[in-house]
């Protein structure tokens, strides 16, 4: 889990706990676009699951609303969701352990588990080391405006000489230096000082991470200041390729199910049924 968004944990839980426990806020009645990574004109045979007995996945427990603790004191999330809705359709048993984000990956090399589904970024690094199935969720870069802002796209011309806040050093500074260079870059510490920077006028704009933002704009920090202005930014090479299921490389069987699995749940409807409990206010 990257640090600057682990500063947002706490109001973001808090957010979707009341969420979980109570009806939809207003502005999530509104129409929430859902990302499709899979071609679903695609029909692939069902894998030979005979030989996996089980499927031990691994995750965390504390970045909302992917893996955390429930108001019932229980395991839940996204992530948590699609791991057992893999195995139902696959029709074998499976546990969810969580263990700390920094040795989830050790944790499988020495047979901890069988999968780790926790965010982890496809990258080649990570491919070098284990399989990783196809991405299921991608994480866009979003502005964030004050409400009183003008209506529009931000292009780079719309930011000329305008004060837009990143978290420095994040991927977010350099996307922006590179595609806005008339734009003068205030970068902050995290992403908490991001957001309060646009919040009291600090700043035109915020230029941060969806998820993050789109909690925050829908819970009690915000006081209904902002909004996201402008389109989702998804990029590769800036903001990677999304997040893929983690397996040994010896494992070929359970990635090759668990793509199956992912596959199955996008085309019968179940993905989207998910993305929505979770992602109740669009990021995109």
């Amino acid at each position: 889990m990257s640090v600057f968004l682990s500063r947002l944990l706490v109001p973001v839980l808090a957010f979707f706990c009341g969420f979980l426990g109570d009806e939809r806020p207003a502005q999530a009645e509104e129409k929430v676009f859902i990302p499709g990574y899979w071609d679903l004109r695609r029909r692939a045979e069902k894998p030979d699951v005979s030989r996996i007995r089980q499927i031990r996945f691994l995750t965390e427990s504390d970045y909302p609303p992917f893996y955390f603790i429930g108001p019932n004191g229980m395991l839940t999330g996204f992530e948590v969701d699609l791991a057992r809705a893999s195995c139902e359709v696959l029709g074998v048993t499976c546990t969810i352990q969580p263990h700390r984000w920094d040795r989830l990956l050790d944790a499988l090399r020495g047979n901890v588990g069988d999968a780790v589904i926790a965010m982890v970024a496809i990258t080649p690094e990570n491919r070098r080391q284990f399989l990783l199935t196809s991405a299921y969720h991608r994480t866009p870069a979003r502005f964030v405006v004050s409400r009183t802002a003008p209506g529009g796209a931000l292009g780079a011309d719309a930011l000329k000489g305008k004060r837009v806040a990143v978290v420095v050093g994040s991927t977010h500074e350099a996307y922006l230096r590179a595609h806005f260079p008339t734009a003068v870059v205030v970068a902050e510490p995290n992403i908490a000082s991001v957001l309060t920077s646009v919040q009291y006028g600090g700043v035109a704009a915020a230029f941060v991470d969806g998820v993050s933002a789109a909690f925050w704009l829908n819970g009690e920090a915000s006081g209904n200041c902002c909004r996201f202005a402008g389109g989702a930014f998804t990029e590769s090479r800036y903001f990677g390729e999304g997040a893929g299921i983690v397996v040994r490389r010896d494992s070929q069987h359970i990635q090759q199910a668990l793509d199956w699995a992912l596959q199955r749940l996008a085309s019968d409807g179940t993905y989207a049924t998910l993305y929505l409990k979770y992602f109740p206010v669009g990021i995109y």
